[in-house]
């Protein structure tokens, strides 16, 4: 009897993408048969990218990954709207992969994973985020974009593809990084 194939989703918002997300892929590929970066709209999240800038962000920095490594689980990149477990059982995934990066992600994911393992009947595997990407979020790279005299700071913290959309964004003042500012003013 063949092994059947372990297909994992790796969903988040990814508004914008980082190299603390690229991590957890790369590690991932490592781990199972096939990953799916599921693009999501998170409805509690005011977005800075539309869902098909973002999809086009992660499809082209997936397709670096994959060329670097070609040896490893091939990934694809996906946008969904719902509810992440309604995604996971339509493209037939047996679970879902999470990077945490402190004790405040592990608490929320844990709780999330109990859920959906309880709801959907869908594991989750960690990924514990490496030390360089302990603090990078997604929300904090929006937060320096609207509020940081130099983007080029950012250069640790995400590829050149985003910080140029990122910089771009910034002179078209999006409505997202102006209400920023103006929240922290």
């Amino acid at each position: 009897m063949p092994a059947r194939g372990h297909l994992i989703i790796y969903p988040g918002s990814f508004d914008p993408i980082t190299y603390g997300h690229l991590d957890v892929v790369r590690r991932g590929r490592r781990l199972f048969d096939t990953i799916i970066v599921a693009v999501g709209r998170n409805p509690g999240k005011d977005p800075l990218f539309s869902s098909d800038e973002r999809v086009a962000m992660v499809q082209s920095l997936v397709d670096e990954l994959v060329r670097e490594t070609p040896g490893d689980a091939p990934v694809s990149v996906a946008a969904f709207d719902g509810l992440t477990v309604d995604f996971a059982r339509s493209v037939g995934a047996s679970g879902l992969l999470r990077g945490v990066r402190n004790l405040s992600d592990l608490q929320y994911e844990v709780q999330q994973a109990v859920t959906n393992r309880e709801v959907a009947n869908l594991e989750t595997a960690f990924v514990v985020a490496g030390q360089s990407f302990a603090y990078t979020s997604s929300s904090l790279i929006r937060q320096i974009t609207a509020m940081a005299d130099d983007l080029n700071a950012l250069k640790p913290m995400v590829p050149p593809i985003v910080l140029d959309a990122l910089k771009k964004k910034r002179a078209e003042r999006h409505p997202s990084l102006e209400r920023l500012r103006a929240d922290r003013e």
